[in-house]
């Protein structure tokens, strides 16, 4: 199939935390593709990609970024498509600096942001955007959101058993 999600970083040193924005497409069955597009290093590849995204198929991009964090608003200023960044902790700021320039975008260029170093909810961002014109991506996140919540109950339910000062943590 097709990819339908686009997963980019600017170096292959943001694979560890991007790694499960792919992840999750893998359990939701959404075909993706994870490719490194540096804002910095490879600026026409980065143009050409993002130019393309959206006449090659694909409907949402994830791109996470860390440092002066360019690559998603600079994504974002070139497709139609939604742009989902995440702000990946490489440097002695420990991804505040990739926050702050994720989300402070200008009007008119958005980029939906995530926690820092949170891919995990990126790539499930990126699921429910697919999910509103697909029912059954829209059952499989409903099931999901259940599987949720019985983890919940089921740690109340051992919390309640052995009390707080023996609750198992790990």
């Amino acid at each position: 199939m097709n990819p339908l999600v686009s997963i980019i970083m600017g170096s292959d040193s943001d694979l560890p935390t991007m790694k499960a924005a792919a992840e999750v497409c893998a359990e939701f069955n959404v075909p993706c593709e994870v490719a490194i597009v540096s804002a910095h290093r490879t600026p026409e590849r980065m143009i050409e990609f993002a130019s393309t995204a959206h006449s090659r198929g694909i409907r949402v991009i994830v791109a996470g970024a860390g440092g002066a964090a360019h690559l998603p608003g600079m994504v974002a200023s070139l497709t139609p498509l939604p742009v989902i960044g995440v702000p990946v902790a490489i440097t002695a700021l420990a991804g505040v600096d990739a926050l702050y320039s994720i989300v402070q975008m200008p009007a008119g260029i958005p980029v939906a942001t995530v926690a820092i170093g949170n891919a995990r909810n990126a790539g499930l961002l990126a699921v429910r955007i697919l999910a509103t014109s697909d029912r059954q991506l829209q059952q499989r996140l409903e099931t999901y959101r259940e599987s949720l919540r019985v983890a919940v109950e089921q740690k109340q339910a051992r919390l309640e058993q052995t009390g707080w000062q023996d609750y198992p943590l790990a």
